[in-house]
């Protein structure tokens, strides 16, 4: 363990810190009036930062411009500390102020304790982050926010040694900027907080990691949380041995001294910001004078000793004490600064609160006065005052109170034609598209840089194109890629010194270096974090996930983190990460994948996109590289050796998203696939001409966005029966499909047949070629499914085969 050096002592003016005793006063205050918030019923949950304000101040002093923090949901301090956080933002966060002005950090979106800076402006254009004091955008799930912390740290690294990249001063001054990560000392049980710890001990970037412990996570004391008790003890191997030795710099500190603490946290800056070398700061003996949460007392599982000593070691109360023995401040003066911290945070609680109310309180007095209006002009006149006099009775309304008694209203004049009920349905209307702009807004970029704007630009093939094998055609896309965008790079297992384990990055480690081409180690949760991270500091990495099975091990990170990003900021961030994987047809259990149904669901937020061959493949990196937003591109897997022409616009063309393509023209019956199914299919139509059966087949290309113009439901509206079909398990993807098509684009008017789902089984396919054949559709599978549609339509036609 380090001991940092008593430099600081020279640099901090008792006005400094005595502004500091201001600021955890006042963040200590604001976590007790939250508490009775919720108790009040002014707010649904509180989780507050209390006990953990003199470390936080601390670490602010050493948070520059351009620095990133990835926290946890306990750093209101430092937020404050740094100016990036008020304490009327603060209430009104908790209260879910649903206005980007109120609550930057969130809109309204996320509870309270969750929170970020605005990266963006609001065309969503990138602001200037090299200039400004950044925090990614905070979750919930435990740890985390780990992973997206080992990717801004490691932008660190490619700012400071990619010369392509010295231009980008918007973003960085040579690498200089620290990336803060904070985390609870239970939540470094977490695997993925051991895999973030590797991953930049083995990167050797400037990743500062502050543990707050208390000793607890929620009722679980430490000694069931962490072998020896103690975070920093099991992490002793990490320490490097002098400068020249590879791995992290380890501190440990009282959460209570304030001293200590800022020594410590020069220190640990220093080393990070100018070796790039990690750091972990152990915070100890840190208290929760609240407990957990508001969902429960901390007197059911503390004892009376534990409590009295969390009394005795509150950090501001030693802080007080510390002031008061070195002659810094007088106890009156710190009672008035403590007297004015209360009075402080009632003054912004009530701002808070009365600008959230406001608003709320004039859509609820106009919607009385048009309810009032229907019932005197209505025969529901006694239902209609009754409910009503519900909605004006009801103590701290919100939006949805008056929204629901208006819908509630409609019922009952159904039949009724008046002045009075189109002004209400008027109301009902601009109040929807409100709250829809309000709660549903930004799950997708809304700037002019969204994919779905880049225009399209078609392949061109010179007349004598020889074929080449479909990973030739990617290897030419991203040689494309990597030589005309310096902030392009691509990380994964085996991408790097033999170009991934299907050769599409094949030399070009060897053309355009290490820091473009990457290896890493086998750890998915972190290779996607360090797309997350370095994307939200302006670079385009692709993160490889080395087959569609191993998604698995990060989709929570690309659910909860990635997915969700512009939505839970309401366009304040963005991180236009490049997912790259193959799946489908292969071998066996763990290398065939076809979890599509998984995806689609879990990863709302982002593109996915599944293209039959790779020259799709090339032509949508080309297009997303143009655009701001994730996406997950999945490739064949038996696609690689098959023969395609290279395109001479290789690094130019695009395709547009939520497109299907019309692989075969037909007059009979719709089949709609996607992927590796597309070359089944096609056989399997071929077959079916012999028969007399003309398939039209569809390959829908990708499945988020999903067919955006309805091509599907105009070929149905032709041939009038439709099958899906896939490699997912029974009601994965091929049921999203048909729930789009029959539902959404309402094609279910044009069927003369049942829709139907041909599937692959509801196991893991068997090993072996035979594995293959009886645990996906085959052609003759297709073949059969098609003939028995068509032998339901016309019996004496299409005879039963068997």
């Amino acid at each position: 363990m380090q001991t940092a050096e008593a430099s600081i002592t020279q640099k901090i003016t008792t006005e400094d810190i005595l502004n500091d005793y201001r600021i955890g006063w006042e963040s200590r205050q604001a976590s007790l009036a939250g508490r009775k918030e919720v108790f009040m019923g002014k707010a649904k949950f509180g989780i507050f930062g209390d006990g953990k304000e003199v470390a936080q101040l601390a670490m602010a002093k050493f948070f520059q411009p351009g620095d990133f923090r990835s926290g946890y949901y306990r750093d209101q301090t430092f937020m404050f500390a740094i100016g990036e956080l008020t304490l009327q933002q603060y209430f009104a966060q908790l209260y879910a102020h649903p206005a980007v002005t109120a609550d930057p950090s969130t809109a309204g979106r996320s509870m309270n304790g969750h929170f970020g800076t605005r990266l963006l402006d609001e065309e969503g254009q990138w602001k200037d982050l090299a200039r400004q004091k950044n925090s990614s955008a905070d979750i919930s799930p435990t740890a985390g926010q780990m992973p997206r912390l080992v990717g801004l740290a490691y932008a660190s690294k490619l700012y400071r040694q990619n010369p392509g990249l010295q231009s980008m001063t918007n973003f960085s001054v040579n690498g200089n900027e620290v990336a803060f990560g904070t985390i609870g000392n239970a939540s470094t049980s977490e695997g993925v907080f051991f895999e973030a710890i590797n991953a930049a001990g083995v990167l050797q970037i400037p990743m500062l990691v502050s543990v707050w412990d208390d000793g607890y996570g929620i009722s679980v004391p430490a000694e069931y949380q962490t072998t020896k008790g103690s975070i920093s003890e099991i992490l002793a191997g990490f320490q490097r041995n002098g400068e020249e030795e590879q791995g992290y710099e380890i501190f440990k500190v009282k959460g209570w001294d304030y001293i200590a603490l800022c020594e410590t946290y020069e220190a640990a800056a220093r080393v990070c910001r100018e070796q790039h070398v990690p750091v972990l700061v152990h915070v100890e003996e840190l208290t929760q004078p609240q407990g957990h949460s508001t969902s429960g007392s901390h007197e059911r599982y503390k004892s009376k000793e534990r409590l009295e000593w969390e009394g005795e070691y509150d950090c501001l109360k030693k802080m007080r004490e510390w002031l008061l023995e070195s002659g810094l401040a007088t106890a009156v003066q710190l009672d008035v600064m403590e007297a004015e911290a209360r009075e402080t945070v009632r003054l912004a609680r009530s701002a808070a609160w009365n600008e959230f109310t406001t608003e709320i309180k004039t859509d609820q007095e106009e919607a009385l006065r048009l309810l009032d209006k229907l019932a005197n002009s209505s025969d529901q006149i006694t239902k209609l005052a009754t409910i009503t006099e519900e909605l004006r009775k009801t103590v701290n309304p919100i939006r949805s109170d008056a929204v629901r008694t208006v819908r509630k209203a409609l019922r009952y004049v159904r039949e009724e034609r008046s002045e009075a009920k189109r002004e209400l349905i008027g109301w009902l209307e601009q109040t929807q598209g409100e709250n829809a702009e309000r709660f549903n807004s930004y799950l997708y970029s809304q700037s002019e840089d969204s994919v779905l704007q880049v225009e399209e630009v078609k392949p061109e093939f010179d007349e004598n194109a020889p074929l080449i094998d479909g990973r030739e055609v990617l290897q030419a896309c991203f040689d494309a890629m990597l030589s005309r965008d310096p902030r392009v790079f691509a990380i994964g297992e085996d991408v790097g010194r033999i170009g991934d384990v299907n050769q599409a990055f094949a030399g070009l480690q060897e053309k355009y270096g290490e820091l473009r081409v990457t290896d890493t180690g086998i750890r998915e949760c972190t290779i996607i974090g360090q797309g997350i991270g370095a994307a939200l500091r302006g670079l385009r990495p692709i993160a490889e996930i080395q087959y569609l099975d191993y998604l698995l091990y990060a989709i929570q990170i690309l659910s909860d983190d990635l997915a969700c990003l512009q939505y839970r900021t309401k366009g304040g961030q963005k991180a236009p990460l490049i997912v790259r994987t193959r799946g489908h047809r292969l071998e066996g259990i763990w290398h065939s994948g076809s979890p599509i149904g998984m995806v689609i669901n879990a990863l709302r937020g982002m593109h996915v996109l599944v293209p039959r061959d790779m020259t799709r493949a090339a032509g949508f990196y080309n297009t997303l590289l143009k655009g701001d937003e994730p996406a997950l591109v999945i490739e064949c897997l038996n696609g690689y050796r098959l023969k395609e022409q290279l395109p001479s616009n290789i690094g130019e063309y695009t395709l547009p998203l939520g497109r299907p393509d019309v692989l075969k023209e037909g007059t009979d019956i719709t089949i709609v696939t996607y992927g590796s199914m597309c070359r089944i299919v096609m056989e399997a139509a071929r077959q079916l001409e012999e028969f007399g059966i003309s398939a039209e087949v569809m390959d829908v290309q990708t499945l988020l966005p999903f067919d955006l113009e309805h091509l599907i439901t105009d070929s149905i509206r032709k041939t009038n029966r439709v099958l899906f079909a896939d490699e997912d398990v029974p009601g994965g993807a091929t049921a999203f499909m048909m729930q789009q098509v029959i539902d959404v684009q309402g094609a279910y008017r044009w069927l003369d047949s049942k829709p139907q789902c041909l599937s692959a089984q509801p196991h893991r396919p068997a090993y072996s070629s035979d594995g293959d054949y009886f645990s996906k559709p085959n052609v003759e599978d297709v073949f059969e499914s098609v003939y028995e549609i068509l032998h339901e339509a016309n019996p004496e036609l299409y005879p039963l085969i068997y």
